[in-house]
């Protein structure tokens, strides 16, 4: 009976997943997120993502009441609105919170300019402070306390030990995994001289990136080994858990929201396993494979424990994922009784035995393989570029993408 109640006993430390899309914000729930975090198409830190847009909130509670594979769980909604904001931007702002709190659409919006604060307290709507507002100390987490603030979102660039100390002013927030910024977070400009767009605007270009050559003012030029000498690797706190269980976090936030659904189902998986118990080694070693085979540049501990030295920056163009996907088609038809897709093959060939994604609004993501595949009641091994073919698939929906998995 014992071990029954520790098998069911849920984990006290809060999950936050990255929903871009619908099908990553599906993917998130159906992966064990306790939360989810995303933006609207205005005001939020990553402009070029998805995002939703105002009249999608009642589906996403819907999805988030109703989705999770623990039936009674429902899962939390922060919105956010952490862009810096001007003038002529308040009044739609008030009326985006002022329509959250009518009809209690979210859980709390994620915030740092003080005129949205001001507006969450006006509405009387739970705001949490953004990590761009960088806080890094005790007194700053009071300050914001005393404004209401019910959660703190730390800067990146703090230690455990530090972590700890302004753990018990207030409830904290932090990052575990996904991409780090070079300079300290929202704070770079390089994109803004660059392409003139704002990363405190969520539009960066992510120049930072890209490989430079260093040319002197007499056209000398040196090219040094790592020529990404501004792009840092991914944070993964996966090996350091434990110890950040004991830091006094309340919420595990990923990074994300310009990823992929697979990217989000594989590390909130991942991660869900962590925070709900404590990890072999054979265990951890399994789950850093699992988190390779998604899109990664590299991994980090960050600045949990030391500051990142050369070590810490990214030598990779396209990322290390050891795995990628390709698209091949779309759902036209789906026959609920035979499990049967009718796919339009739109890229190229499939095979029998091909390992795929269903990706969809509706459907979320499913990994599966190609099992049969028809076309007018006749076997086939290959389906070709413009053929519609019929595949034996899981559940899914009219207009889903069919992606071929690749390994390197």
């Amino acid at each position: 009976m014992i071990k029954n109640l520790l098998k069911n006993k849920k984990s006290k430390y809060e999950l936050l997943a990255p929903a871009g899309s619908f099908p990553a914000l599906i993917a998130a729930i159906c992966a064990g997120a306790d939360a989810v975090y995303f933006g609207l198409q205005e005001f939020s830190m990553r402009a070029f993502a998805k995002n939703f847009s105002f009249s999608d909130l009642p589906k996403i509670r819907k999805i988030c009441d109703t989705q999770s594979p623990e039936k009674s769980k429902k899962v939390k909604m922060y919105l956010t609105l952490n862009t810096i904001i001007y003038d002529n931007e308040i009044k739609k702002i008030d009326k985006i919170i002022a329509g959250v709190a009518q009809k209690k659409l979210v859980d709390a919006i994620i915030c740092w300019d003080l005129s949205v604060i001001e507006l969450c307290r006006k509405h009387k709507v739970p705001f949490h402070i953004s990590t761009q507002a960088s806080i890094s100390n005790s007194k700053t987490a009071e300050f914001y306390k005393k404004l209401g603030a019910e959660r703190a979102i730390l800067a990146r660039e703090l230690n455990l030990k530090q972590i700890k100390q302004i753990s018990h002013v207030m409830p904290v927030e932090t990052f575990i995994h996904g991409a780090m910024c070079v300079s300290i977070s929202g704070r770079c400009f390089t994109s803004q001289f660059m392409q003139n767009l704002s990363a405190n605007r969520g539009e960066c270009a992510h120049p930072c990136r890209r490989a430079y050559n260093i040319t002197d003012e007499e056209g000398n030029k040196l090219k040094l080994e790592n020529n990404r000498v501004m792009s840092a690797k991914d944070l993964c706190t996966l090996p350091y858990i434990e110890q950040l269980k004991k830091a006094g976090i309340t919420s595990f936030k990923i990074e994300g929201r310009n990823r992929s659904p697979e990217y989000v189902s594989t590390v909130v998986s991942v991660y869900r396993k962590a925070l709900d118990k404590k990890l072999s080694k054979s265990e951890i070693a399994e789950s850093l494979e699992q988190l390779k085979k998604v899109y990664n540049r590299g991994f980090s501990s960050g600045f949990y424990f030391y500051k990142p030295g050369p070590k810490g920056f990214s030598t990779t163009e396209n990322g290390e994922q050891l795995e990628s996907k390709k698209y091949i088609g779309r759902v036209e038809k789906y026959f609920p009784k035979i499990n049967v897709a009718i796919v339009s093959i739109h890229n190229s060939g499939l095979h029998i035995g091909d390992e795929i994604y269903i990706i969809g609004n509706q459907t979320g993501l499913i990994r599966t393989s190609v099992k049969s595949m028809e076309i007018n009641k006749k076997p086939l091994k290959q389906a070709k570029k413009s053929q519609q073919v019929g595949i034996k698939l899981p559940l899914c929906k009219k207009g889903d993408e069919i992606f071929l998995i690749q390994t390197k």
